[in-house]
């Protein structure tokens, strides 16, 4: 089992910044992918960003190219999601989540998820 717990939201105006932090508990980290996904109200859990287990492979969503970068500590067992340019549309609870194997960019991919930190851009 793997545990993930994920901090750094909160309430930031449109142009600003946010770091998203995951941190990963239980199970080994070795081997596992990680993603960022988010859930605004009222929609579907959209993919953000993904990364291997190495970091030597990152993928991102179009909406998020050029303003978002994701990237891991493995000796912390912690990724991170650099999120700047923030815009209104951003705001969602931004889940990470972890898979053993290659990075996907589907939800159903990923078998273990955190609890959630809300993101909300102000305009």
């Amino acid at each position: 089992q793997v545990q993930l717990v994920e901090s750094g939201g909160g309430l930031v105006q449109a142009g600003g910044s946010l770091r998203l932090s995951c941190a990963a508990s239980g199970r080994t980290f070795s081997g596992y992918a990680m993603g960022w996904f988010r859930q605004a109200p009222g929609k579907e859990r959209e993919f953000v960003a993904a990364i291997s287990w190495s970091g030597g492979r990152t993928d991102g969503a179009d909406s998020v190219q050029g303003r978002f970068t994701i990237s891991r500590d493995n000796a912390k067992n912690t990724v991170y999601l650099q999120m700047n340019s923030l815009k209104p549309e951003d705001t969602a609870v931004y889940y990470c989540a972890s898979r053993l194997g290659e990075i996907r960019t589907t939800r159903y991919a990923y078998d273990y998820w955190g609890q959630g930190t809300q993101v909300t851009v102000s305009s």
